[in-house]
């Protein structure tokens, strides 16, 4: 009996330390690349330079970990002035992480201009705007792009100047882009590529980048094992977050991240205390769930938002997006349910030794984060 309730407490422990301490996805580096018809190109990128500055590698999900985190803060509480200058000073090494090759012969852009926000929440990374300009070598058919591991992810969305149709790649650290075809007009990406993309980019939104998802989802599993409350609550959430997905992305709906995202953590903490206090499935959980779901759906607009929808195949964007979240949360499910539903599902003490014990580690991890979004906390 005690060496059954130390593995169940292990397995606990081992889940919560390996989370990464991180509130929201962070965006990934945002390139522009804008094809001028006089033969150049500007890059304008939205990224958080001071953690470029300051060296932190991306690999890591909370910046304090890094050696250079006093640094890092440092940066971030600079006027937004001083730290443009800090910028430019930064540029040449920043550039040669920049790989704009045409037809084989590289194009190394210059710095044209930077714009860094005031110094506001210091809890929510501050993004730049960093302007650079190249040349577009004659002749050249296609153009790809590589952007230096060292300093992450980067999205990349290209287009012509005065033409509204946008080719975008999401990128991991050092990947090298598929061409880029040159002509008078970018050429669509074709529906099924695109649904293949935005599939792949609503699972990784989820597996692993969602910690705060994760979370709530692993709450709706931790509540009961048996199908019909799983299915109801599932259902409520998706169709939810389906709506607002829909609703923020085509415009109808708005609320700041300093709302949405301390809401998120609230709704990570409602589940799990419930969780502890019964185990039986209330009318009024569904239509929580649901109203959670409404917030989830608001937070997974953000990343589409920031990076984007093709225009021409938004509703495919948009469905696929939404089907790749679904399987990362599917995948959360299976893989909780393989690793203590299979063991311990059936087990006399599941309840007081795996739910009750997970519930507490994710109310604690939501309830810390609330505090964090809240009040601006590091």
């Amino acid at each position: 009996m005690l060496k059954r309730t130390f593995s169940a407490w292990l397995f606990v422990a081992w889940f919560f330390v390996s989370l990464p301490a991180i509130a929201h996805e962070v965006v990934p580096a945002i390139f522009t690349i804008n094809l001028q018809s006089d033969g150049t190109y500007t890059i304008q990128s939205r990224l958080n330079m001071e953690a470029l500055v300051a060296e932190i590698d991306p690999a890591l999900s909370d910046t304090s970990e890094s050696p250079n985190a006093a640094l890092y803060e440092s940066l971030r509480e600079l006027a937004p002035e001083d730290f443009a200058a800090q910028i430019e000073a930064f540029i040449p090494v920043w550039v040669e992480g920049i790989r704009m090759d045409f037809d084989g012969e590289l194009s190394v852009p210059i710095f044209e201009s930077a714009s860094v926000p005031v110094v506001g929440d210091v809890s929510v990374q501050r993004l730049s705007t960093v302007v650079l300009r190249g040349e577009i070598w004659t002749g050249a058919k296609a153009f790809t792009w590589q952007y230096d591991p060292f300093f992450g992810e980067s999205a990349v969305r290209v287009g012509f100047s005065g033409d509204e149709a946008v080719q975008a790649q999401f990128l991991q650290p050092g990947e090298l882009s598929k061409p880029f075809p040159l002509g008078d007009r970018l050429q669509p990406k074709s529906r099924s590529e695109v649904a293949a993309e935005y599939v792949g980019l609503g699972f990784t939104h989820i597996l692993p980048k969602g910690v705060d998802h994760i979370l709530f989802v692993l709450g709706i599993f931790l509540f009961s094992l048996h199908l019909r409350p799983l299915l109801l609550q599932v259902t409520a959430f998706t169709v939810a977050h389906s709506i607002t997905l829909g609703l923020s992305l085509y415009g109808y709906i708005a609320l700041p991240a300093s709302i949405v995202e301390p809401l998120i953590a609230v709704s990570i903490v409602y589940v799990a205390v419930e969780n502890i206090l019964t185990s039986e499935l209330k009318p009024w959980r569904i239509y929580v769930v649901f109203a959670f779901g409404l917030l989830h759906g608001m937070g997974f607009a953000g990343v589409l938002t920031e990076l984007g929808l093709p225009r021409s195949d938004f509703v495919t964007a948009l469905i696929a997006f939404n089907v790749g979240v679904e399987l990362g949360q599917l995948a959360v499910i299976a893989i909780a349910f393989l690793a203590v539903g299979v063991w311990f599902g059936k087990k006399p003490w599941y309840r007081q030794r795996i739910v009750i014990p997970g519930s507490v580690g994710i109310a604690a991890m939501g309830a810390w984060w609330t505090v964090e979004r809240v009040f601006g906390l590091q």
